[in-house]
């Protein structure tokens, strides 16, 4: 099977795995919330690459909650323009899937009492994986990480959640270029750790009604020597939106359909750094704007 049809199994089983959480009994889940939606950008960047890509992404995201933690699973589908091709045959974009779930286990909820502190209302443990491929000219990503460690949750409205997660990660590239092209099997780096943030923040009322700030943060460790032997270097990727409830506007539940500006930020993409790509690609500073449906 091609990593493209694996990619398109695994969509269509996370949309199963969705339509089977929806349809279990309400006991099973406290609560739920799933989402599709797009966004749009004009100044994305793939290492290596000196030009500016423009990329659809269409997503598919779950998040529910039970007695003891929470589920978060995210598809996403991501189609480049023309400055970033499928292949050295093709004028076509590139076309990528990323995959990320993550399972938190609320220890207090497991030991029968809350564990809070001043501001800090909850501990967690955090178990999941990254899953990606995609067809560029370039590198042809086949990203496998596990990652695991603790996170706190913080009291503030909305939710907050701030952990270090350790992660394996190992990739088999596939480019059309040397040295990529002569990687002929997969790859693992060395284990390195991740401070990540996650967040969605209702704007206050009496700034500006039906607003929420929302979005996540990664600063992912340098993680040794890469596929082709050049050091790798330490990773940031913020990605940040301001969303409006524009359905609730026209009679629609609350955050139904939600529209709104997102930014990314990512340094060193991959673990890649100015060194090795020649300053070509390894950062980006992406606007976009975002528009998704809740059901």
């Amino acid at each position: 099977m091609s990593e493209r049809s694996n990619a398109a199994a695994l969509a269509a089983l996370g949309f199963l795995a969705i339509g089977a959480s929806a349809a279990l009994p309400v006991s099973a889940a406290d609560w739920s919330d799933t989402a599709i939606s797009w966004r749009y950008g004009q100044r994305f960047r793939e290492p290596y690459n000196p030009a500016d890509i423009k990329k659809h992404i269409f997503a598919l995201t779950h998040a529910s909650g039970y007695k003891y933690g929470s589920n978060y699973f995210n598809v996403d589908l991501l189609q480049s323009d023309s400055n970033d091709p499928g292949s050295l045959n093709q004028t076509d974009g590139a076309q990528e899937a990323y995959i990320v779930y993550r399972h938190t286990l609320d220890i207090g909820a497991l030991r029968g009492a809350p564990i809070a502190y001043g501001p800090v209302k909850g501990l967690g443990l955090v178990l999941g994986f990254d899953w990606n491929t995609k067809n560029d000219v370039g590198y042809n990503s086949r990203k496998r990480m596990l990652v695991a460690g603790p996170t706190l949750m913080w009291d503030v409205p909305g939710f907050l959640s701030t952990g270090v997660l350790l992660l394996r990660e190992s990739n088999a590239p596939s480019g059309a270029f040397p040295p990529i092209s002569e990687v002929r099997s997969r790859y693992t780096y060395d284990y390195h750790p991740m401070f990540s943030a996650s967040w969605g923040i209702p704007v206050p009322d009496s700034w500006a009604s039906g607003w929420s700030f929302e979005g996540y943060l990664n600063y992912i460790a340098a993680k040794g020597r890469d596929e082709v032997g050049n050091p790798t270097g330490a990773e940031t990727n913020l990605d940040m939106q301001l969303m409006y409830d524009l359905g609730s506007r026209f009679g629609q539940p609350k955050n139904r359909f939600r529209i709104g500006l997102e930014y990314q930020f990512w340094n060193n993409k991959f673990g890649n750094t100015a060194a090795t790509t020649g300053n070509r690609g390894q950062r980006a500073s992406t606007p976009m704007v975002r528009a998704e449906y809740h059901f």
